[in-house]
């Protein structure tokens, strides 16, 4: 079920209304332009056409944005705070992140990368001209953390019976450790976003799909960088990962412009 969002307050700071404030600095120190959330939406409404005061609001209220207030109580945001919202919506739109995990990227320090990734020394493939993608799991080593199977069940409020499919269809593979399931970060997420597909009507079956087409472009990736990945030069080897989660994240934005022309020709 889709969370509501609270309606605008119509008693904001009107639009035009924009002040000049130390934020954070001493009386002396430089001086952040901090503007009002109606020109907040104004600076955004390009990029993200649905954004609006409720929305904002609704990311503050989930603790997400901390933007400075008056004595009076109006909001007044900071290009920082600008930068994080735009990092948040971007996760939102382009990679599909619940606000869960936009709240435990942020505080892995994702805030404001948006920001720097439009600057030419925000990342190495900003440098050489090219277009900067973010993935939005990391191919790395994972943190380990494991999940038994009544906490995954708790917090994504899946069936017991989807699990057990998603496991007979090798989607999740799980761990058997002293007569307790558990599973990893990924697999975790993975039973969540099924879970949300569970409410269609999708089960296990209808998701080897899913698994064929990852396990292709998984090998197509590989046959790309295998010789790079297999280097013995930290060096090279950190850049093929880094190039490994850069294709990814070019892989899973074609797919996501895909799947929207496709849907556009059935709504249509």
């Amino acid at each position: 079920m889709a969370t509501q969002i609270p309606q605008a307050d119509v008693t904001e700071l009107p639009d035009e209304l924009t002040a000049s404030a130390s934020v954070g600095a001493p009386a002396d120190g430089p001086r952040q332009k901090s503007i009002t959330i109606g020109a907040v939406c104004k600076a955004l409404v390009q990029e993200f056409p649905d954004i609006s005061i409720s929305k904002i609001r609704y990311l503050e209220d989930q603790k997400l944005l901390t933007p400075r207030r008056t004595p009076g109580g109006y909001r007044l945001y900071t290009q920082g705070d600008v930068a994080r919202l735009r990092t948040i919506l971007r996760m939102q739109r382009d990679e599909f992140l619940p606000l869960r995990v936009i709240r435990q990227e942020l505080a892995a320090g994702r805030a404001g990368e948006s920001a720097l990734d439009q600057n030419s020394g925000g990342s190495r493939s900003s440098r050489e001209g090219m277009r900067p993608w973010r993935a939005s799991v990391s191919v790395r080593e994972a943190t380990g953390a494991l999940y038994s199977l009544d906490d995954v069940l708790e917090e994504t409020k899946a069936d017991a019976k989807l699990v057990q499919e998603l496991e007979e269809y090798g989607v999740v593979k799980g761990e058997q450790r002293s007569g307790v399931r558990y599973f990893d970060e990924t697999e975790r997420e993975i039973i969540g976003a099924v879970a949300e597909l569970a409410r269609y009507g999708v089960g296990g079956r209808n998701l080897r799909v899913f698994r064929s087409s990852a396990d292709r472009e998984a090998n197509l990736l590989q046959q790309i960088l295998a010789p790079a990945l297999r280097s013995r030069n930290p060096q090279r080897r950190k850049e093929a990962l880094e190039a490994l989660e850069n294709l990814a994240a070019v892989a899973t934005h074609l797919k996501h412009l895909l799947l929207v022309r496709d849907l556009r020709k059935i709504a249509g």
